[in-house]
């Protein structure tokens, strides 16, 4: 080519110039390769409660910062709590009695304690705000099913609801386990097969939420007085998918836990068939059909 130049870097150079023309061309053959992807948009509604829940994570997770950073404070002073469990009554009460060499230390521990009683406020008042507007969620019957599940109370079913959107876009649950990055890494060549750690890709607020609820099926299977105040006028279905998961899980829990795999590990791996469960359950729910039935 003249100047020293190369068919391909000829094409590099030729895509740099963006005009609609090129864009509609460019998607037209995607469109007809069957290269695209649809997008899920969420309805106003489900977006306005999914915001809401995060909201409260984030107060969650400002008072932890809040508790850890007083807690650090306090530590490297040599001031050391010496009851059973930190952030209890009687630890708020040693906190409140606490007496500080220096003035400068007493106001810090004034801001500390003040910022953590500021997030267990807002914390509350989301957890107020998510119980009042889920009785006008076209979502609502989708949380109540998922409830029936063990593990699952008002705060979590919300989250996760809220987090999934319209599962009917799922046509499989590994689906489901590959948009909250549950499934394992994978480097196959020829006849050779190594899988490694979980891909963390997608959701990581519905992921985190989904390991915490899956450590609930370590413990054996049980339909507590909780629970089944619950489950109460859930149909047979929501019922039998819960009880089924609860069995399948801990028993799957057992067999990890006897091949000496690390428990954490297993959790994860409980998490990731909880998934399917989770498909299953809310696939029943007619609400999402008539959300997405154009008026």
């Amino acid at each position: 080519m003249p100047g020293g130049g190369t068919l391909a870097d000829t094409d590099a150079r030729g895509e740099r110039v963006k005009t609609d023309k090129r864009d509609a061309r460019k998607l037209a053959r995607l469109l007809r390769a069957g290269e695209l992807t649809p997008v899920y948009i969420p309805q106003p509604t489900d977006e306005a409660i999914r915001d809401l829940c995060r909201a409260r994570s984030d107060a969650v997770d400002d008072r932890r910062r809040s508790r850890h950073r007083l807690k650090g404070f306090l530590l490297r002073h040599g001031y050391r709590y010496q009851g059973k469990s930190s952030w209890s009554a009687p630890h708020e009460r040693y906190l409140r009695e606490l007496v500080l060499p220096h003035p400068a230390m007493k106001v810090i521990l004034e801001e500390y304690l003040q910022a953590i009683a500021a997030a267990g406020e807002r914390i509350q008042r989301c957890e107020e705000a998510m119980g009042t507007l889920l009785e006008q969620w076209p979502l609502a019957p989708a949380v109540r099913a998922l409830m029936a599940m063990k593990g699952f109370k008002t705060v979590a079913a919300m989250i996760l609801v809220s987090e999934l959107g319209e599962v009917h876009r799922f046509a499989h649950p590994r689906q489901v386990m590959a948009y909250l990055g549950l499934v394992p890494t994978e480097n196959t060549s020829s006849d050779r097969r190594r899988q490694g750690r979980i891909t963390k890709c997608g959701n990581a607020h519905a992921r985190w939420l989904l390991v915490e609820c899956a450590q609930h099926y370590a413990l054996p299977p049980k339909v507590s007085k909780e629970l089944s105040r619950r489950q109460q006028g859930q149909p047979a279905l929501v019922r039998a998918i819960s009880w089924r998961a609860q069995n399948r899980l801990h028993n799957r829990y057992r067999r990890l836990l006897a091949r000496r795999l690390q428990r954490n590990k297993a959790i994860v791996a409980i998490a990731r068939e909880l998934c399917g469960f989770i498909w299953e359950l809310l696939r029943t729910q007619d609400c999402y059909q008539a959300q997405s039935t154009p008026l």
